[in-house]
């Protein structure tokens, strides 16, 4: 076993689904099995998360997989070193759209119902019709500026050819999104889970396509931590990434998913019922109240291998390949205008030399754990 050079961590968290890798590290007891005495700190918006982090007042957080760029290049806050050595999560998200906004799209294209996943093009008829009758725009809610969010609905809106020019496009956190939706501040939005469920539950909602429709297996949550921390304490962070990898592990078997929607369920994590957090973790996409959900076997991700003709590699490994594209979406938003961008950020970022000195901890002891359901041998 490696001795961390810090014991007692603070680690951030947003209150959504794919925070389970960090709950579920606490609660099962990942962390102390690493010699670690984590305290899980919940915030209420990315900014507020990234500032505390920058500041030094969290050790490290869940953070959504672009962050750590933007903070290496300054967008939006002072620039400072952020890395990450895992991905906790791909795919989580979802466009929902208010029921009043449902009803205009039915409306303007003589529809009775939608098909599902919802093709953008239906709502230019509103866009237009609003425009003609001198209306408001359209307004939709992302979490964060330079989020997987924000670049898969300028994407969905792309494929119809509708611009940023035609509506509004603001930052709302994530907890806020369903009294948003529910008061008409905004139209839709992409949020990840379990909002959109909530949403559809209360019945002032149509989730309308999961980021799965979008982008297919993209990185979402990552675990952040400056680059300063990483080099005074290394093998604090290797413990710490053993640990959370155990839980991303966990939480393959859909019998422990189950478990993991109690444990997510408390006050003191998502304070939301199980029957909204469960069914994005089991592979169903709550519609609408009077629709069938759809089943979306991959919309939450947490440590399930890829393979492609050259090598087989965990989800979980930060490869450059992902921090590349992560850029490409950042410059596609022209959110890199006049921006000196090191033609090293990806590799200083994305550090899968700390994973696979991770690996090579894990299987260098053999590690077993117990799931409340069965032994699990864990395959890095």
């Amino acid at each position: 076993m490696i001795e961390p050079e810090q014991t007692d961590l603070i680690l951030g968290f947003i209150p959504l689904t794919d925070s389970a890798p960090l709950i579920v590290a606490k609660e099962m007891g990942f962390f102390s099995q690493w010699g670690l005495n984590v305290k899980l700190q919940k915030q209420n918006s990315w900014a507020t998360l990234r500032d505390k982090l920058h500041a030094g007042l969290l050790d490290a957080t869940q953070m959504l997989a672009p962050m750590p760029l933007a903070s290496s290049l300054g967008l939006g806050c002072a620039k400072v070193q952020v890395i990450t050595p895992l991905v906790l999560s791909l795919n989580g998200n979802a466009i929902t759209l208010s029921e009043k906004l449902h009803q205009e799209i039915l409306q303007e294209n003589n529809l009775a119902h939608v098909t599902l996943p919802l093709a953008a093009y239906l709502l230019q008829k509103v866009i237009n019709v609003r425009k003609i009758r001198k209306r408001p725009k359209l307004r939709f809610a992302t979490v964060f500026p330079y989020s997987c969010h924000y670049y898969q609905l300028r994407d969905w809106l792309s494929s119809a050819n509708i611009s940023e020019e035609d509506l509004d496009i603001v930052v709302v956190p994530p907890v806020n999104m369903v009294a948003f939706l529910q008061s008409g501040e905004i139209d839709g939005c992409c949020v990840g889970g379990p909002w959109n469920a909530k949403a559809v539950r209360a019945g002032i909602g149509l989730t309308a396509l999961t980021s799965f429709d979008i982008w297919q297996d993209s990185p979402e949550k990552v675990l952040g931590l400056l680059a300063s921390f990483q080099q005074a304490k290394p093998n604090t962070v290797i413990a710490l990434s053993a640990a959370l990898k155990q839980a991303c592990i966990w939480l393959e078997s859909i019998p422990n998913r189950f478990e993991a929607a109690r444990l997510l369920s408390s006050d003191q994590y998502l304070d939301a019922s199980v029957d909204v957090i469960a069914p994005s973790l089991i592979g169903s996409c709550l519609t609408h109240i009077t629709m069938p959900p759809r089943a979306i076997p991959s919309y939450n991700q947490f440590s399930k291998s890829t393979k492609n003709a050259a090598s087989t590699s965990s989800i979980n490994v930060p490869e450059y390949i992902r921090g590349e594209w992560l850029i490409s979406q950042m410059k596609n938003a022209g959110q890199l205008k006049d921006i000196d961008v090191p033609a090293d950020l990806v590799r200083t970022v994305f550090r899968p030399d700390i994973y696979h000195q991770m690996r090579l901890k894990l299987e260098d002891q053999s590690v077993q754990f117990f799931s409340s359901f069965r032994l699990i041998k864990i395959s890095v």
